[in-house]
């Protein structure tokens, strides 16, 4: 029997999520930038719902390609907020415009991931908790990064949706204790 974290079991797309996306360590941009995207959408929403309009999102932001999305025109947008396969909030679809802009005119002194990754010295950190509970909805670590990436010119970065970000993109790794994808359980050689 395969043990998951209490969230990922409510249907297959979510356990899909969970087991061949959440927590592991990402570095690709145009991935890095589809999870923030993600993320942003899933405020005041279920993450089902997320899941299951991603493969609309996808089709409409050209599979996240980030040149593609910095180039979209208000006329792309309004055409966005037509499409009842997505979910049609101005404020999320403008941020991610916006912050497909952001990363298509980068001009730190390293490439994005390099710069998420240096927060956490290159390494996840992990959370080694037993109930869904006593995971944290944010911390300073997320503060931190949320506050850097408002400067950087990012929209709808809170704190909230920024640790959430960080979970998905493995730069934290909240799987539960009696989840076979926690490092702990993956150490031991526990089979999924």
């Amino acid at each position: 029997m395969t043990n998951r974290c209490d969230w990922a079991n409510s249907s297959p797309e979510m356990q899909a999520y969970h087991d061949n996306e959440w927590g592991h360590p990402e570095h690709a941009v145009p991935v890095l930038f589809e999870l923030l995207c993600l993320e942003t959408y899933q405020a005041g929403l279920s993450w089902q719902t997320v899941i299951n309009k991603r493969p609309a999102f996808r089709r409409d932001f050209y599979k996240y390609d980030v040149a593609r999305v910095a180039a979209m025109t208000d006329d792309d947008l309004e055409r966005l907020l037509t499409d009842k396969a997505i979910i049609r909030n101005r404020l999320k679809l403008t941020a991610t415009i916006n912050n497909a802009r952001v990363l298509a005119n980068w001009s730190e002194s390293v490439p994005f991931d390099e710069w998420l990754w240096n927060f956490v010295d290159g390494r996840p950190v992990r959370h080694a908790v037993t109930t869904m509970a006593e995971m944290p909805a944010t911390t300073e670590l997320a503060k931190a990064i949320a506050k850097a990436m408002k400067k950087l010119g990012f929209k709808f970065v809170g704190p909230t949706t920024v640790y959430s970000f960080l979970q998905a993109a493995g730069l934290v790794n909240d799987h539960l204790l009696s989840c076979d994808w926690a490092p702990e359980n993956q150490a031991k050689g526990v089979s999924k």
